[in-house]
């Protein structure tokens, strides 16, 4: 009841394709809570700690936006890799799309956010890439293919191109199988440029879900990773596994609950992980190393793109689209659903 939160937030998305499917607009907006994340050195109350040890939260001050005024950091994945990050004068984001807007409101809110691994970064890159996807899904083209035509940076490039090689990726705009028990397979892909600039991971996710139970089984994890040179690569892989797994956690299981009273998901009963004897998909796992590059982090790259690589497998499978993280059996039922009623209605 009195833990720190992992970021809520809701994350709208517009873009506007030409007649050839490129992208030549994309606009974006989020809204995320005022309190928490990191304490900081001088805002000790922006954490639960801190603050029940008598200190007050930072102030909340509304103010109207304004235009950047120094060069893209995108420290939180708040803006889409496909974009040209065009502010303060230069144009350092990873994408060719140069009409953007990117604005994020923050909204005040009672509850206290934490540092829960890759702190909004895993959010915005759950929307930023599943929207991808859906632009791809618009465009008529390959989800992979789509994603190398918007993207301009070498090792966001260099990781998606090793993946889509060690998954063995099919170009296609549909492949859907079928088996007695009502189950359907499919693939995903996402990619990031953590903290745009901090670790680079590409991931494919082969997924089973059932379309009588609604749940989704992960059955294999094809991911390359480029932190530079690598001084230990067991260690890494650890971190890498570790991070996949935790990442399908929160996509598939992890939800905080509330009445309105209070919290209601208080024990590992009422907030569930995956269970001991869950049965744990293939994971492989390719090291991209260029040369002449310094190292970079490596703990959080492989959890921030696992959800939306779920996400878009789940559409390959099903034609649904999940817009809200964990993916539990209701919801994928419900979206199901949705996706058939859409498709019955008359052009």
């Amino acid at each position: 009841m009195w833990e720190n939160f992992g970021n809520a937030c809701v994350i709208e998305h517009r873009a506007g394709i030409d007649g050839h499917g490129t992208i030549v607009a994309w606009d974006r907006e989020n809204w995320v809570a005022n309190r928490g994340s990191r304490p900081g050195y001088n805002r000790p109350g922006n954490v639960i700690s801190g603050m029940l040890l008598g200190y007050e939260p930072a102030p909340f001050q509304p103010a109207p936006a304004r235009p950047p005024t120094r060069k893209l950091r995108n420290g939180s994945n708040t803006v889409p890799e496909y974009v040209a990050g065009c502010a303060g004068g230069e144009c350092t984001g990873s994408g060719t799309v140069k009409s953007e807007r990117v604005l994020t409101h923050t909204v005040p809110s009672p509850f206290y956010t934490g540092p829960l691994r890759s702190p909004l970064r895993i959010q915005n890159t759950f929307a930023n890439e599943c929207f991808m996807d859906e632009l791809a899904h618009a465009a008529q083209a390959d989800p992979v293919e789509y994603r190398l035509r918007h993207l301009r940076n070498d090792r966001v490039r260099g990781v998606l191109q090793a993946v889509a090689k060690a998954a063995k990726w099919e170009s296609r705009a549909a492949r859907r199988e079928s088996s007695p028990n009502g189950e359907v397979l499919g693939r995903g892909v996402a990619c990031v440029a953590y903290e745009g600039g901090n670790g680079y991971a590409a991931l494919v996710a082969d997924v089973s879900v059932n379309l009588h139970t609604g749940v989704v089984r992960p059955v294999k994890f094809t991911i390359a990773i480029d932190c530079g040179p690598i001084s230990n690569p067991d260690g890494l892989r650890n971190q890498v596994e570790g991070g996949l797994l935790q990442g399908m956690s929160r996509a598939l299981v992890e939800q905080v609950t509330w009445n309105s009273e209070r919290v209601t998901s208080v024990d590992w009963i009422g907030y569930t992980s995956l269970a001991l004897d869950y049965e744990v998909p293939q994971i492989e796992t390719v090291f991209v190393v260029p040369g002449n590059v310094p190292a970079t982090g490596a703990g959080e790259t492989s959890i921030t793109v696992t959800p939306a690589a779920i996400g878009n497998a789940v559409f390959h499978a099903t034609g649904a689209r999940l817009r809200d993280v964990p993916f539990s059996p209701a919801r994928v039922l419900a979206a199901i659903a949705a996706s058939r009623q859409i498709g019955a209605k008359p052009a």
